[in-house]
């Protein structure tokens, strides 16, 4: 039996709305479900290709902007077990779905251990640092760019701020006043704001021209 010591509060640390489980978890809903529908398109799409190799794909716009020529990069696969390959969109749809159902269980003020708190943090961690391995991968390895893996990217980014912010402001993960502060002087839009600038200017210095080319 889970003692009362081991839940994590269910009080927002801060005062303001943009601090609320409410406002936190209703984002990081949002955007969990653009991540799952475009994991499903992309696991389609990924259908699509197996039957009709030589098919173009709604979303190969040019050289650059071409959905196949990633799809059928290895990067796509790279999960292999017992002599078959499973497909990342695959996993994306059973990860998206995860945090989905995190974020109704933060809607609903549910209380949860303070593990469950601290792994679902990581977990997003992982699906994060997953999802900017593939970018890197599609810039500057593939050099080709998927649009629906590009949503995706941006979805869990922004997924992982709002558990960020909830984390340390919903279930005072940590207790920290120093990330307190941050988040109460909202340095954390400033912070959010640059990070995704940084990953658009990535995109634009390497690819810019041939985009709309």
């Amino acid at each position: 039996m889970v003692t009362k010591q081991t839940l994590t509060p269910l009080r927002p640390a801060l005062a303001k709305r943009r601090h609320s489980a409410v406002w936190n978890y209703a984002f990081m809903l949002a955007f969990s479900l653009i991540a799952l529908l475009v994991s499903l398109i992309l696991s389609a799409e990924t259908l699509q290709l197996a039957r009709n190799p030589k098919r173009l794909l709604d979303c190969d716009v040019n050289a650059v902007l071409s959905c196949s020529t990633v799809a059928e990069s290895w990067q796509s696969e790279i999960i292999k077990f017992n002599g078959l390959s499973y497909p990342n969109a695959f996993f994306g749809i059973a990860a998206e779905s995860v945090f989905v159902t995190i974020a109704v269980i933060g809607l609903a003020r549910i209380r949860v251990p303070r593990w469950f708190a601290a792994a679902t943090w990581f977990g997003g961690l992982a699906a994060l640092l997953y999802a900017y391995w593939l970018f890197t991968q599609s810039v500057f390895v593939i050099q080709a760019l998927c649009p629906w893996c590009l949503v995706l990217m941006f979805a869990t980014t922004i997924q992982f701020m709002a558990l960020s912010h909830a984390t340390v402001t919903v279930q005072h993960l940590p207790d920290n006043t120093a990330l307190k502060t941050y988040y109460r002087l909202n340095y954390d839009l400033m912070a959010d704001a640059v990070w995704l600038l940084v990953l658009v200017a990535i995109i634009i210095i390497k690819d810019g021209p041939a985009l709309f080319a």
